[in-house]
């Protein structure tokens, strides 16, 4: 027993004096076992994952138990089996003699494997609702229950990608838009290039229509629908011969806001089921009718008063100007299905149009259920008596519900003594929800009908890394959220390595960044083969599971995203891509993206 004690105290006087190094490979070694991050909260509440730990910290611990099983092992196997307890087993050697660096790499990383075969092979995984054949469009299957991969996509780059339940759309690699499910049409199965040369960097989609972005700022506005693209009114296109004109293939409007200054261009939009918002490159706000059905009336479009019969003449899609927000630089916009966020470069939020769930951050009101002036958000008082200062860095929204990350800034507190506050200036990276929380969506593990005040998500809040070039503690972020009707998933911006080369040590592996999701279930769109809904962000398996099998792997392990980098493709070509994912109408795609 003294022996244990003096090994144990060693290994920890060990850990509290080893410094972390850029071996990539501790992060992997234990991923099954142990939780990546560090919370600014008791041991009781950290984060539910895995911890990275340092080459050092483990190659120091490891000796000390070599040391101690070098030993101790006959007693132990002795006393094992006078207590009737199975014999102490090491953990099997996973390099192959005779394999070459890569395949190494791959045996002792699920996470090496996985950024390989994402570069190795692009393309489009999808899962949940298939009732449109959206999610698998040469199956019959009412739900894809776990990532699958959409055969027409494979070895596809892709600009943007957006899913409904019965019609899905994409904007290739060269701007072109394609289309499929039953939505688009009963009788095509697979996905079919519609709008062609307009060189689309963005896409948006409302319940009948998809809203296109150009990299010149034209909007284009097109049916969901193949008939209608048929048989509507096809406009009249200018050709690259002076004086020649010819007409378009397939039906759509443009939508372009009038007064736009020299250079001013639309940069952003963001569209619900009924609206789309349209933020310009100098920070101007405008919105519009996004759909063919029904025109929005639940304040939406941030315009006090403007219902059909009050609109201004002229096409019931014409674009408004947002006047009470003049003033403000917009910076990012987000759309939930009835319901607009506009975020400044101050890290301010304003919010408007249904808040019958408080998805827009206010208490909700039966009195007024829709508020149809942009509102500010009153974030400080979320951190009111903490003595931290919040910038709001970015917003999502989808169906019922809003998404916010704040910056936290440790400021000096009344009466606080400036020596004595050693965390001054500290950056707390926090994520708040609200809005409808009954299927799990605000992500706080709590299931709640309402939710106006903005709650925080515990798992995404709080945490901390060491970055090694910086040599310092560093707040984990968020890279981005994607919000669908009843579900969503975040990509957290933890330190990422995809510099493996020849040179490096068959130990050195590439590994991405985590990746979660929360939120309604019924239609599989979680990919975690059950139906159960999530009120606490998880993770999931690796989407190639026949590699991870192939390579001999057992042990579960999760889906790590792989960031952008600089790839050498199948064709011969380079170019800069990364995986995306998109959260859509109860259903959801992974994606290769440029």
């Amino acid at each position: 027993m003294a022996s244990r004690n003096a090994c144990s105290t060693a290994a920890r006087s060990v850990t509290r004096a080893a410094r972390p190094t850029t071996n990539p490979t501790s992060r992997l070694q234990l991923q099954a076992h142990t939780r990546p991050y560090h919370q600014g909260r008791s041991q009781s509440q950290t984060h539910q994952a895995w911890t990275k730990p340092s080459a050092a910290i483990l190659a120091a611990a490891a000796s000390v138990a070599l040391i101690y099983t070098a030993s101790n092992t006959d007693a132990q196997a002795e006393a094992a089996k006078e207590e009737g307890l199975p014999k102490p087993t090491l953990e099997k050697r996973k390099k192959k003699k005779g394999a070459s660096k890569e395949e190494n790499r791959d045996l002792i990383s699920s996470q090496h494997l996985q950024v390989k075969r994402s570069w190795e092979n692009p393309g489009v995984y999808a899962w949940g609702s298939n009732t449109g054949k959206v999610a698998a469009p040469d199956s019959n299957d009412a739900f894809i229950r776990t990532p699958r991969r959409i055969p027409w996509f494979d070895d596809v780059l892709l600009r943007d990608i957006k899913l409904d339940r019965q019609f899905g759309a994409a904007v290739l690699e060269n701007g072109d838009l394609v289309q499929w499910g039953k939505g688009y049409s009963e009788e095509t199965t697979e996905p079919t290039v519609t709008l062609k040369g307009k060189n689309l960097q963005q896409i948006s989609i409302s319940k009948d229509r998809i809203i296109g972005l150009s990299n010149s700022g034209t909007v284009y506005s097109i049916p969901a629908s193949k008939t209608e693209q048929e048989n509507g009114v096809k406009p009249s296109e200018s050709s690259w011969i002076p004086g020649w004109s010819s007409t378009s293939n397939i039906s759509y409007r443009t939508m372009n806001p009038k007064g736009l200054e020299s250079r001013e261009k639309i940069s952003q939009i963001s569209s619900g089921l009924e609206h789309v918002l349209l933020l310009t490159n100098t920070g101007r706000l405008f919105s519009a009718a996004s759909g063919s059905e029904d025109f929005p009336s639940r304040g939406q479009l941030g315009v006090p008063g403007l219902t059909w019969t009050t609109r201004p003449p002229g096409a019931f899609d014409q674009c408004h100007e947002i006047s009470t927000l003049k003033g403000f630089e917009m910076k990012k916009i987000a759309s939930g299905d009835h319901h607009s966020l506009a975020l400044d470069k101050e890290g301010r939020v304003f919010s408007f149009g249904d808040n019958s769930s408080g998805q827009l951050g206010f208490d909700f009101s039966s009195e007024a259920p829709y508020i149809d002036t942009p509102s500010l958000l009153p974030i400080s008082k979320l951190y009111q008596g903490t003595s931290q200062a919040p910038k709001v860095t970015s917003i999502a929204a989808g169906g019922l519900n809003s998404f916010f990350t704040i910056d936290a800034i440790r400021v000096m507190g009344p009466g606080e003594d400036p020596s004595e506050v050693r965390t001054l200036g500290r950056i707390t990276a926090d994520t708040w929800s609200c809005g409808q929380g009954i299927k799990g969506a605000l992500g706080n593990g709590r299931w709640t009908h309402i939710q106006g005040t903005p709650t925080k998500i515990p798992s995404l809040s709080g945490l901390f890394e060491f970055d090694e070039k910086a040599n310092t503690v560093v707040p984990i972020r968020l890279s981005s959220i994607s919000a669908g009707s009843t579900h969503a998933s975040a990509v957290m911006s933890n330190i990422t390595f995809l510099d493996t080369n020849e040179k490096s040590s068959d130990d050195t592996t590439n590994y991405g960044a985590d990746v979660v999701w929360w939120g309604g279930n019924e239609y599989f769109q979680l990919g975690t083969g059950k139906r159960n809904n999530v009120a606490t962000p998880l993770y999931l398996r690796p989407l190639d599971m026949a590699a991870e099998i192939e390579a001999g792997r057992k042990e579960e392990h999760r889906f790590h995203i792989t960031p952008r980098h600089n790839v050498k493709i199948k064709d011969g070509r380079k170019v800069t891509m990364e995986q995306r994912i998109e959260c859509g109408r109860n259903v959801t795609a992974v994606y290769s993206g440029v």
